[in-house]
């Protein structure tokens, strides 16, 4: 990979990585509140009841009455259950550690009202809330910023080379069109050796040199390769070494008209993609 494309594939990179941590830090924080609550016995048959009612607590504390209760929302409330053990830990998650707290605490409050295990059981709160930040998780943030950046550039790497390789893949259907059947080095304009390697081409073919646009857009440069390329690289002989310059994309119809056309002491030696 050229330094030029290497730069270009690092630089969006860093950008894609920058947006996912900038979007993280906008995020806002979100604190989480747990408080645990144990079933304790007071009647008979109490394991059988714990067994088969203890599973609902999950809908029970995530229930219209109980978050209405709470003065907080379904989509905030979460349960784990702690299996053969009668445990159940709620927690809420909220903007603000004080309020992740309260309602945590009426959220549970609410579940022993509700009287989910009676007779033979009853629910009781074992601590107050456990508040902590889930959000932003920057580990997290930053381990998905690093890998979307590393992704991006390589998509973008990707799409250079495919779109290099479709660029020459045309240039070299429209020589064939137009009689080539010799192979021709086909070089992209920003290469840093250029001129070098057209040299040593126009140098094997022993002929004077020839730079031809074209499409009228790219006469300019076709001038300055022309004088960049030396006067005479070798003694003249019969025909001219030709270097085509056509753009990136598109220009390949001209291309074909453009070496179809040549002397037939003409030998394409070189298409520069600029």
């Amino acid at each position: 990979m050229k330094l030029r494309e290497l730069v270009e594939s690092a630089s969006v990179g860093v950008l894609v990585g920058a947006v996912v941590v900038v979007a993280t830090a906008f995020s806002g924080e979100e604190y989480q509140a747990r408080v645990s609550l144990l079933a304790g016995p007071q009647g008979p048959q109490y394991g059988e009841v714990v067994a088969l009612s203890l599973p609902a607590l999950v809908e029970v504390a995530r229930s219209p009455a109980v978050v209405g209760k709470a003065g907080t929302s379904a989509e905030r409330v979460s349960v784990e259950l702690v299996p053969a053990s009668g445990l159940a830990r709620l927690s809420v998650r909220a903007p603000a550690a004080g309020q992740a707290s309260d309602e945590a605490a009426a959220v549970a409050a609410a579940v022993v009202e509700a009287d989910l295990l009676a007779p033979a059981g009853r629910l009781r709160v074992l601590d107050a809330p456990a508040v902590a930040r889930v959000a932003p998780d920057w580990p997290l943030a930053i381990g998905l910023a690093l890998v979307a950046a590393v992704l991006a550039g390589a998509a973008v790497a990707v799409v250079r080379h495919l779109r290099g390789t479709r660029a020459v893949d045309g240039v070299r259907a429209a020589l064939a069109s137009a009689g080539v059947r010799h192979p021709v080095a086909v070089v992209p304009d920003d290469d840093p050796a250029l001129v070098e390697r057209l040299t040593v081409l126009c140098a094997t073919a022993r002929r004077p040199v020839r730079v031809v646009p074209v499409v009228p857009e790219l006469a300019g440069r076709a001038d300055e390769l022309a004088e960049a390329l030396p006067d005479k690289v070798a003694e003249p002989a019969d025909g001219v070494a030709l270097v085509a310059v056509v753009p990136r994309d598109g220009g390949r119809e001209e291309l074909a008209s453009v070496v179809g056309a040549r002397p037939a002491d003409t030998t394409v030696v070189a298409v520069v993609l600029a």
